[in-house]
């Protein structure tokens, strides 16, 4: 945790973001259809770096994004970070000052039944 001072003292905590085996997987499967079923290596790259700058935003706000909604989600803490430029997100559980990726999902997966 870090103390900044300005106008005030404003305390900054970074997260330490841990991936799930999982949730590799599921990212190295949307990159491959990119690239073996689309024939797109420039989309692939693209939604790989979108990935890096979602891991680094979450290290930022991870304990300010709220619960899921849905009860399935819920009763298992997970939380939602949607990539900045892709339509992807990130479900992710906070443990202390840790949050741990476990699983990624395209937004037009339904991915509270994939989950049960």
């Amino acid at each position: 945790m870090q103390l900044k001072r300005g106008h005030g003292y404003e305390m900054s905590l970074t997260y330490k973001v841990v991936i799930s085996d999982e949730a590799v997987s599921d990212l190295r499967r949307y990159v491959s259809y990119l690239i073996n079923v689309k024939k797109n290596t420039q989309a692939a790259s693209s939604l790989l770096d979108d990935y890096d700058v979602t891991i680094a935003t979450l290290s930022t706000v991870a304990g300010s994004l709220k619960l899921c909604e849905s009860p399935n989600m819920r009763v298992r803490n997970l939380r939602r970070i949607n990539f900045l430029h892709h339509n992807y997100f990130m479900l992710y559980q906070l443990d202390g000052e840790t949050a741990y990726v476990t699983n990624i999902f395209h937004g037009l997966e339904d991915a509270d039944n994939k989950l049960r």
